[in-house]
């Protein structure tokens, strides 16, 4: 290995020893340069299942607007089955659908089995319109992204990707933004679809406030983070003591030239900014990936990853289903997510209705399981007692004088082998 090439692995390894973090075991495989480092924080369940009902809502909110924008709101299952590469998920769709009956409704027609959102569903449907009421949130958590990016601009292909994390509608484009032309503006300086943008054309100062900044105006107190780990975690404490001792940095200051890379200011406002980012989001947490997306909008240090490990009193990291996430510690309450969106009310509702057509589907699944073991029992009895008998017929034509007449009788045998052998001698 090249000299420059050690160099750099053994900086990496001095970053993570400084990490107040017990990787999960067996150690995972490291990847240098600009990818990030498959590690994750010490596991904690909670949060692992509060990962864990998200995910399956997901699959189920997309396969839910895919039935949606179909004609008549009706899908054949054989295309269900082909979006399930990009929801990346193995297995029948059909089987999948037929999980949740509370959500889904399969029939069969003309050989072919169709999908459609059940009359609970719809209705859950028609409460996603209190989106429409957060209108005025939606505009003011666009205008914060665009006052942290570092020219007041983002790409909108990016912002794609995380504007559920936000609440934003996914027509937001033409529904939202030409509302405010005060505000906002589509921009795209080299023509090509994947360079436009959106920027902020004015804002209120206002607005350049943050979550912890707003609540230590509350409390009349210094900008600070809070952890969220046991006292038990001394070391831990220790170091985000030392942490947090030094000023606080707003994630909205620009004038990110003034920090060198790599330096305690650096990290103090990517640590800021990454808290501020996930603040804004309606279930606090996001994939490591999306957010290294934004590293030239947000000024991110290239080992942003290696900066949240360091800090898991603040933030989780979970690799869960093999996608890096990063969670906002304070944002939850053992797996339940506090202070929720008005929209997050509605998709948990939604939640419910999944989870209880599965306990009904695994209620039917389990009654048919108890049928199919209950005939089988009674063929295996009725297949014992037929063979029980027809032995013992089998036994009486072999041995017609009876069990004393052969040579389950010592004399008999005793008789059989002198005759055999013409002597008085018995076999030993």
């Amino acid at each position: 290995m090249h000299r420059a090439g050690k160099m750099v692995i053994k900086k990496f390894f001095r970053e993570i020893s400084r990490a107040p973090v017990i990787f999960s075991a067996p150690a995972k495989l490291l990847i240098f340069g600009r990818s990030f480092s498959l590690l994750s924080s010490q596991k904690d369940q909670a949060l692992e299942l509060s990962l864990t009902r998200r995910r399956r809502w997901i699959v189920n909110n997309q396969i839910k607007n895919i039935i949606l924008r179909y004609p008549n709101q009706v899908v054949p299952t054989w295309f269900l089955q082909k979006k399930f590469k990009t929801l990346d998920l193995q297995g029948k769709a059909l089987n999948w659908v037929k999980k949740y009956p509370c959500c889904f409704e399969v029939y069969l027609e003309n050989g072919d089995y169709y999908c459609r959102l059940t009359k609970q569903m719809m209705s859950l449907v028609d409460e996603e319109s209190v989106q429409d009421e957060q209108e005025p949130v939606i505009v003011e958590r666009l205008a914060k992204l665009l006052l942290m990016s570092s020219n007041r601009k983002l790409n909108v292909l990016k912002l794609n990707e995380l504007k559920r994390n936000f609440g934003f509608p996914d027509d937001f484009l033409v529904r939202i933004l030409p509302k405010y032309p005060e505000m906002f503006r589509l921009v795209n300086y080299s023509g090509r679809q994947s360079s436009m943008e959106i920027e902020l054309v004015s804002w209120d100062p206002a607005l350049a406030v943050s979550v912890i900044e707003t609540l230590a105006k509350e409390r009349k107190s210094e900008p600070s983070f809070t952890c969220s780990l046991p006292l038990s975690w001394v070391k831990t404490w220790v170091k985000f003591h030392e942490f947090n001792a030094t000023p606080y940095i707003s994630p909205y200051y620009m004038n990110v030239r003034d920090f060198m890379e790599g330096s305690h200011e650096m990290e103090k406002r990517a640590v800021g900014l990454v808290h501020e980012l996930l603040s804004l989001m309606l279930w606090k947490k996001a994939s490591i990936m999306k957010l290294a997306h934004f590293r030239r909008e947000f000024k991110l240090p290239e080992n942003l990853n290696v900066i949240l490990l360091k800090h898991p009193g603040i933030f989780y990291v979970s690799n869960k289903y093999q996608s890096y996430t990063v969670l906002l510690r304070e944002g939850y309450n053992g797996s339940e997510l506090m202070n929720k969106d008005p929209l997050v009310i509605v998709k948990e509702k939604f939640g419910d209705l999944m989870q209880e057509g599965l306990h009904e589907f695994n209620r039917r699944h389990h009654a048919v399981n108890l049928e199919k073991k209950k005939i089988k029992d009674m063929v295996l009895l009725r297949s014992s007692n037929n063979g029980s008998r027809g032995t013992a017929k089998a036994s009486e034509q072999d041995d017609p004088i009876g069990k004393q007449g052969t040579l389950y009788d010592p004399k008999e045998r005793e008789r059989f082998y002198k005759d055999l052998f013409e002597d008085d001698e018995t076999p030993p």
